[in-house]
C-alpha cells in the first residue's frame, strides 16, 4: 500500500457495467471479475466503500420519460441499486471478502440502515461497506450519492469505474478521432459539459477537494495500477 497514492477510496460502480454483454440484468462472471480487483486491493489495506447504480435493472429516469411519476421511478431505481449491492457482496464475501451492505432506505431484512459512524467503523476493520439506494432521496442519481458518500467517509479519492480507461471528447465507441484526457479540472466538465457525472456530483467532489479517476478496473488489474499513480485513467481535480 505504501505505492498507493491514495488509500481511502470511494468505487463507483455503474449498473451497466454489471450487464457485461447481456442485454438486461446481472452477468455473474463480471460481478466476479469485479470482486477479483476489489479483494487484490483490499489485502493491501486500502480502505474500500462502494456506490453502484441500478441501470441495468431500472432508470428512473427512463420511466419518468414514459409517463411515470418520477419520483416514483427514482425510487424504483433505488431498489435496483439494492439488488445489484447484494450481488457484489456476495461475490465478494464468496472469496473471503468482508462485506456489509448499507441502505439509505430501512431494508432491515437484508442490509443494515446507512449510519455514517458505523460505515466508517467497518471500513476500519477492512470489511468493504457498499452503500445502497442512493441518498435515498429522488431526483437525485447514484453519481451524486458516490460524492456524497465520498465526502462523508473522507475519502482520498472517488474512482468512477466505466467501460472505457477515461473520459473522452466524445464516445470512442462511435467516434474514432475522439480524444482522451489525461487531466482535467472541475470546472473544465462543467464548461465542456462533458458526460462524466452529473454535475450535482462534480460540484460536491470539487467542494470537498476529492479527486475523481475515471477508469476501466475489470482488466490487467487496473485498480491497483490506477491507485498507484499508473494505469490508463483520466484524473479530474483543481
Amino acid at each position: 500500500m505504501k505505492n498507493f497514492k491514495w488509500k481511502k477510496i470511494l468505487l463507483k460502480i455503474s449498473g451497466e457495467s454489471l450487464m457485461g454483454n447481456d442485454a438486461f440484468g446481472i452477468n455473474t462472471d463480471v460481478v466476479k471479475s469485479f470482486a477479483v480487483e476489489i479483494n487484490d486491493v483490499v489485502k493491501t489495506g486500502v480502505q474500500i466503500c462502494i456506490v453502484v447504480g441500478g441501470g441495468n435493472i431500472y432508470r428512473g429516469l427512463s420511466g419518468s420519460k414514459n409517463g411515470m411519476d418520477r419520483a416514483t421511478g427514482d425510487y424504483m431505481g433505488m431498489l435496483a441499486t439494492v439488488m445489484n449491492s447484494l450481488a457484489i457482496q456476495n461475490a465478494l464475501e464468496q472469496i473471503g471478502v468482508q462485506t456489509r451492505v448499507q441502505s439509505a432506505l430501512p431494508i432491515s431484512a437484508v442490509c443494515e440502515p446507512y449510519i455514517r459512524r458505523r460505515a466508517k467503523r467497518h471500513m476500519e476493520k477492512g470489511r468493504v461497506v457498499i452503500f445502497a439506494a442512493g441518498t435515498g432521496n429522488p431526483y437525485f442519481t447514484t453519481d451524486t450519492a458516490a460524492a456524497l458518500r465520498a465526502s462523508e467517509m473522507n475519502c482520498d479519492a472517488l474512482i468512477k469505474a466505466t467501460l472505457v480507461d477515461g473520459v473522452y471528447s466524445a464516445d470512442p465507441k462511435h467516434d474514432k478521432n475522439a480524444t482522451k484526457y489525461d487531466n482535467l479540472s472541475y470546472l473544465d466538465v462543467l464548461t465542456k459539459d462533458l458526460k462524466v457525472m452529473d454535475a450535482s456530483a462534480i460540484s460536491l467532489a470539487r467542494e470537498n477537494n476529492i479527486p475523481i479517476l475515471v477508469c476501466s478496473i475489470i482488466k490487467d488489474k487496473n485498480l491497483a495500477k490506477v491507485l498507484s499513480g499508473k494505469g490508463s485513467f483520466t484524473i479530474i481535480s483543481n
